[in-house]
């Protein structure tokens, strides 16, 4: 799963200008500024949820769904008549361009590929806005697996 996690992460940086921090999400955004200090936009992602089915001889394949979060500071104004309300457009396009790296991203033959099942957005304390999107792929996972070797 570090692999996917990684190559996502990395698929971020290749498709998506402009972010000034690409990490694993580890609550970065819910802790004290000066204890990790984030800047931004970042997209933060993580979060995985796994459902594992067993496959045979150590094989199992997971539905996996994981997080990922754009987080933006919006320092301007943007109520109507304030002449800035084309921010409100910019963040938007950002987070469609987070959402068209991923959609369909597929690391090798074991990942199925990526498919957004839902999606929301929320601010948090300190003008930050985040549009978080959740994907959902297959895995299939050999690293337990049995070989010839083994059996008894």
């Amino acid at each position: 799963m570090e692999e996917i996690l990684i190559a996502i992460l990395n698929r971020i940086k290749e498709e998506v200008a402009g972010l000034s921090l690409i990490d694993e999400d580890t609550g970065q955004l819910e802790t004290e500024q000066d204890t990790y200090p984030v800047t931004f936009p970042c997209v933060l992602a993580g979060n995985t949820d796994v459902n594992w089915t067993e496959v045979g001889l150590g094989v199992q394949k997971g539905d996996v769904q994981m997080t990922v979060r754009l987080a933006i500071d919006c320092y301007d104004d943007t109520h109507i008549g304030s002449g800035t309300t084309e921010k409100i457009r910019e963040r938007q396009q950002l987070s469609t361009e987070v959402y068209r790296a991923l959609q369909g991203f597929r690391l090798n033959k074991y990942m199925g590929p990526a498919v957004r099942i839902k999606s929301r957005d929320y601010t948090l304390p300190g003008n930050v806005k985040v549009y978080e999107k959740v994907f959902k792929f297959w895995f299939h996972d050999e690293s337990a697996k049995q070989d010839s070797r083994h059996r008894q």
